[in-house]
């Protein structure tokens, strides 16, 4: 038992580092397109769920789906209904992508491997790298799959293995909450069902048990988002809810009728394995095309959950510069990044609802951008004096470049505080008070690069917490990536008015300056990453050195 329950361990470890793998991959190549995709497929519910689907399928995680969710109700270009017609056709799509790893495709492992170990060490480009990365994502799967199988064999004739079997067949309550905690601890409703499949079909769980178990999974699923956004905005956390009572609902629901007619499995396939694996397909077909027409009230029930926050709450000041630290530079040093840290975060959270404004001018959403504004420049001022009274301590000279490099990013990260407050701002307000609104090829653009200023914005955040060099590289190619972007965006505005659209000629400027705004935010979001690089010799005067670039 001991040598199975360490087989298994190290099977499941594989098998949950794969599936990240592949989403890891997928992230670094391609997620400033994927988000661009889902931001413009939420125009109704029905793309939304499809991009949706696509999007899980591609990321291999339905929650993955759903923290990019987060990110768009958070700039208040995503409506609650479509946020969550977005998550349930996640549901789906990772249940297909469930179907796919199940299917006999272990013969295909050896050529995975050869190929996306190739493309990985010998590509010089970025997206050719992370495709060699997500090829072997997809032959660990396989190859943890296979070792689950093995490691579940000599069991299956084991007498207090049947024991439990039996029992799990006989309480499907107790499957369900052991299905849920099951994805939970995994964090992963794709791994969980993987192996909860490959149990099933070996023989290991009973038809009616591995039903619950999927079923529970599933609930598990839900609690996820629900729990990982719950310190998020409401808007947010109003579409995890909704997505939690539909599909966790639905789970319980099903668990019910899996009670009362546990033949009905017997129309899903001819085995267990089968059977469990078709219930994960159709349970989260048939929620989301039951839940359609049922989003707006089940939107508007979250309403009574999070209410909109009373006017003028003001959260406990903190800071993490601590006068009694400076005697020890070491974790005075530790100290002052922390509170830079949080000055990016609070600039992330102006940068987050800005974009809504433009469309929508909200008097609360703009007092919690000035409130945020004033904490920044009170952090920065903080900041300031206590890196030169640290100065006055006796410092390594490794200590004294640390120190002056968290006071430059200080300095950024207020710049960037400033242009939201005071630039981005001034221009949503002279929109509203036009009455003016951008064409809808020049929203999807400024929305795009928004977008993509934000998930610099997270990047730089954790190169700041991890001093990972890999990061710091991608973060310096993005900024390249944006300055061309922006130039490019500048270039289609003036097309649009060479060919006389009235929208943007009406908005030209506002257009322009907006663009110019956001890319400065991202400049100094992105100066974060210029130290790291610089100390590993990747940085030459105007770009990363080749040798960088292939790393």
């Amino acid at each position: 038992m001991a040598l199975f329950l360490i087989n298994l361990a190290g099977a499941v470890a594989l098998l949950i580092w794969a599936v990240r793998l592949i989403r890891t991959g997928v992230e670094r190549a391609f997620l400033a397109p994927l988000r661009s995709l889902l931001r413009r497929a939420t125009a109704s519910w029905v793309s939304a769920a499809g991009a949706g689907a696509a999007a899980a399928i591609v990321l291999q995680s339905s929650t993955a789906v759903a923290v990019l969710t987060a990110a768009f109700a958070g700039t208040g270009s995503l409506s609650g209904s479509a946020g969550v017609a977005l998550i349930l056709g996640a549901d789906v799509g990772s249940a297909v992508v469930a179907q796919i790893l199940l299917a006999p495709l272990q013969g295909l492992m050896p050529l995975l491997l050869v190929i996306g170990v190739t493309l990985f060490l010998k590509s010089a480009d970025r997206r050719p790298r992370q495709a060699g990365r997500i090829l072997v994502g997809l032959a660990l799967i396989l190859l943890a799959l296979t070792l689950i199988r093995e490691a579940a064999e000599p069991l299956r004739h084991n007498a207090l293995v049947g024991t439990v079997l039996r029992y799990l067949a006989s309480d499907l309550i107790s499957s369900f909450i052991l299905g849920a905690a099951i994805t939970y601890v995994m964090h992963s409703s794709v791994a969980a069902v993987l192996m909860l499949v490959t149990f099933a079909a070996q023989g290991m769980l009973p038809g009616p048990g591995a039903g619950a178990l999927v079923l529970g999974a599933n609930l598990g699923g839900a609690l996820i988002p629900f729990l990982l956004t719950l310190k998020s905005d409401v808007p947010t956390r109003r579409i995890m809810a909704a997505n939690l009572m539909l599909r966790g609902g639905g789970a319980v629901v099903a668990l019910l009728v899996l009670r009362l007619w546990p033949e009905g499995l017997g129309w899903l396939g001819a085995d267990h394995g089968r059977q469990a694996i078709n219930l994960h397909l159709v349970f989260n077909l048939a929620v989301l095309v039951m839940s359609l027409p049922l989003l707006p009230a089940v939107v508007r029930a979250t309403v009574a959950l999070f209410p909109d926050p009373a006017a003028g709450a003001d959260a406990p000041r903190f800071t993490a510069l601590d006068e009694g630290a400076l005697a020890d530079p070491r974790q005075a040093i530790g100290n002052a990044q922390r509170e830079v840290l949080r000055m990016g975060e609070e600039v992330q959270s102006m940068l987050l609802p800005v974009l809504g404004l433009f469309r929508r001018w909200d008097e609360a959403a703009v007092q919690r951008i000035l409130a945020s504004e004033d904490e920044v420049d009170r952090m920065h001022f903080e900041t300031k004096l206590y890196v030169a009274r640290l100065q006055e301590a006796p410092l390594t000279p490794e200590q004294s470049r640390r120190a002056m490099e968290i006071a430059s990013f200080a300095n950024n990260f207020e710049e960037a505080g400033d242009q939201i407050s005071t630039n981005l701002l001034d221009l949503a307000r002279k929109m509203n008070d036009s009455g003016l609104a951008f064409s809808d090829a020049g929203w999807n653009e400024l929305t795009d690069f928004h977008d993509r200023v934000l998930s610099n914005g997270q990047l730089a955040l954790n190169v700041m917490i991890s001093n990972d060099l890999e990061g710091a590289r991608q973060l310096v190619e993005e900024k390249d990536r944006a300055r061309a972007a922006e130039q490019r965006l500048q270039e289609q505005h003036l097309a649009r008015l060479r060919s006389g659209n009235s929208a943007s000629i009406e908005t030209s400027n506002l257009h322009q300056e907006m663009l110019r705004a956001l890319k400065s935010v991202n400049t100094a979001f992105c100066q974060v990453a210029y130290p790291l690089v610089e100390q590993a010799g990747d940085l030459l005067s105007t770009r990363l050195t080749k040798a960088a670039e292939r790393a």
